[in-house]
């Protein structure tokens, strides 16, 4: 409801920089309300533009992520109609794509242009859905091209998230599970925690004749070796 409010009254009246720290604030709050520790290494971006690449777990990669930085993620645009967290994720500059529809991708990648303009991070999970959070999905490469294009960095980022230490998919949002099931499960339990790994920026290598796709798999396998290695 706090969240709701800062949007629905102030949040639209800062400038850039402060709407990012206030963000990246609510993030770690949300997170520490709901009892999910964050533990990061790496060495994630600080400042100026990139395309961030991570697999994709639960609703709460979102806020794992810009709890370290603000992040400015591409969506389905099913996220926008879920309750209250889809008009939170709305809110804060959520760039929404049509599943499906190839028309889109051009709107996509031009409002993700803008953004690397202004020095944002972008977020992005190439997977097109969430997993359980043992492997890696295949990456759709078609967003990939926009930070060629601006010329930011690509940074692969891997998620693994752990019960009382352990490995665990208890916080995973797959199959027919509702979010609001989802959320009461992740807000019923304790001992929740996401290690959040930034690897080494991807860098297009000589002879790539797709950029993109040569790119994408390149950095799944990065973010695959690291989620699948063992506690």
């Amino acid at each position: 409801m706090f969240g709701l409010i800062v949007l629905a009254t102030v949040f639209r009246r800062f400038d850039l920089a402060r709407r990012d720290r206030i963000n990246c604030w609510w993030s770690r709050w949300l997170l520490r309300w709901c009892g999910v520790r964050v533990y990061v290494s790496g060495h994630p971006p600080v400042e100026g533009a990139a395309l961030l690449i991570a697999n994709h777990v639960s609703w709460l990669d979102i806020y794992a992520l810009s709890s370290v930085r603000c992040t400015i993620f591409v969506g389905k645009r099913e996220l926008r109609d879920w309750p209250v967290l889809g008009w939170l994720i709305a809110g804060v500059g959520t760039v929404f794509i049509e599943r499906g529809n190839r028309r889109a991708l051009h709107h996509v990648a031009q409002a993700m242009g803008e953004r690397f303009a202004r020095g944002q991070l972008i977020g992005l999970f190439p997977e097109g859905t969430t997993s359980d959070g043992l492997d890696v999905l295949p990456f759709h490469a078609g967003l990939f091209e926009p930070a060629r294009r601006a010329g930011v960095p690509v940074l692969p980022v891997a998620l693994r998230y752990l019960h009382h230490g352990t490995r665990s998919t208890l916080p995973s949002y797959v199959g027919e599970e509702t979010l609001m099931g989802n959320a009461w499960r992740v807000l019923g339990s304790t001992g929740v925690a996401v290690q959040v790994v930034y690897l080494p920026p991807a860098a297009a290598e000589n002879g790539d004749e797709d950029h993109r796709h040569a790119m994408a798999a390149r950095v799944r396998e990065a973010i695959r070796a690291e989620v699948r290695q063992a506690d």
